[in-house]
């Protein structure tokens, strides 16, 4: 009996991680990598946080069980995260009207929110932003879902098409899924305003939509508080939406794999309720999640001097990511590169998009060894004193052509 193989072709590589794959195999010493969202230092290497070794050196010594977790993960790490996310005086903590699942990595709580949803009767029909994190359309189409889009980049990139969007929105079906991006958007680095994210809720209000926020950059933008100012919009008594948490970034725990589903209901009832149907998702898919990182991040979020140093680890990251923005704009603007660069400096995040054709990015990779995704989608954070000369100069020869 034959695998049930509908060709024998290969598969395509993963648009960003088989990218990676290509790039490793690449002899050029000069060969740049920004396509895959790994922070890196001015040296080029991703660092174990400090607090996380410290972290890491008090769990070894209590030497715990390896048994399993709970299904839905440990107590302490749910509450340390809700605390996190929403900020422990916040309505929805002390209403009790949300519940916190611990899941492998971002993508996991993503995965688990597309079960969830279906098996509780959600609308088949989900709305991401175009563009958006290449893994969104497959993970969301795999699950069960048809895939919708709304407009979010104007004609320059480097804004939101605050109308076109909203106009896109209000043609949901009532139950829809739509999917947002907490802050630090994925590929574009560009954000919703205030006033934008309350009008984004209104019509989620009107046209009774079930937002999913995907919040994986959550202090790695302009802080830990700024970054959820989204919450200020959505986060309405009543308002039900689901947050999807990775702490791949921000605690640098990328093969560690830690991340969290929260559930917000109308009350602490329908949260429970949710939480039952949550678990039966997680059961189903993996079980119970893995307890290492999770134990990592619970470690440092409840212990105050831990608590404290990382947050001074998670600013350096920040500090040099925004460092690394200004270096950019000034290199694009210093080397006279056709376009309006300044708007890359005051966006948030990891990533940009330099608005570059699928010929100029093959240009890059094949000419010049620098590795970029889509539309000249770059890790800010994997720019470097050593390669960002080479890119620059790389980047003027494809655009001036």
């Amino acid at each position: 009996m034959a695998l049930p193989l509908r060709s024998l072709t290969p598969a395509p590589p993963d648009p960003i991680l088989g990218l990676t794959e290509t790039f490793r195999a690449d002899t050029r010493p000069e060969k740049v990598n920004l396509s895959v969202g790994v922070y890196v230092d001015d040296t080029g290497v991703t660092p174990v946080l400090p607090s996380v070794l410290e972290a890491e050196r008090r769990l070894l010594e209590k030497a715990g069980s390896k048994g399993y977790l709970p299904i839905d993960g440990r107590p302490g790490y749910k509450k340390a995260v809700r605390d996190l996310v929403f900020g422990p005086d916040h309505e929805i903590v002390e209403s009790g009207r949300s519940a916190t699942a611990q899941t492998p990595g971002g993508t996991g709580a993503l995965r688990v929110a597309a079960d969830f949803l279906l098996q509780t009767g959600s609308s088949k029909t989900i709305w991401l932003s175009e563009p958006t994190w290449p893994n969104h359309p497959q993970l969301f189409t795999l699950a069960g879902f048809a895939l919708r889009t709304y407009p979010y980049l104007d004609e320059s990139g480097r804004s939101v098409d605050v109308g076109r969007m909203l106009s896109a929105l209000r043609s949901a079906v009532p139950g829809d899924v739509v999917l947002l991006h907490g802050s630090c958007h994925n590929p574009s680095g560009v954000d919703p305003d205030t006033e934008t994210w309350a009008a984004i809720a209104e019509i989620v209000i009107e046209r009774e939509l079930m937002p999913v926020v995907d919040f994986a950059y959550q202090g790695f933008g302009f802080g830990l508080r700024e970054d959820a100012d989204w919450l200020a919009g959505l986060a309405r008594p009543g308002l039900e939406f689901l947050i999807c948490s990775s702490f791949s970034k921000n605690f640098a725990l990328y093969n560690e794999r830690v991340g969290a589903l929260t559930v917000v209901a109308a009350d602490s009832t329908r949260a429970s309720s949710a939480l039952s149907h949550l678990k039966i998702a997680i059961r189903a898919n993996y079980s119970n999640p893995p307890a290492h990182g999770g134990d990592i991040v619970e470690t440092i979020l409840t212990d105050p001097a831990l608590r404290a140093q990382w947050e001074v680890d998670l600013a350096g990251m920040r500090t040099r990511i925004l460092g690394n923005r200004a270096s950019l704009v000034k290199a694009l603007v210093a080397a006279g590169i056709p376009g309006n660069w300044d708007p890359i400096g005051r966006q948030r995040g990891m990533f940009a998009l330099l608005g570059l054709s699928a010929d100029q990015v093959a240009r890059l990779r094949d000419e010049f060894a620098v590795y970029v995704v889509g539309k000249g989608r770059i890790n800010v954070a994997g720019l470097t004193p050593a390669n960002i000369d080479h890119v620059v100069a790389a980047v003027k020869a494809v655009i001036e052509g």
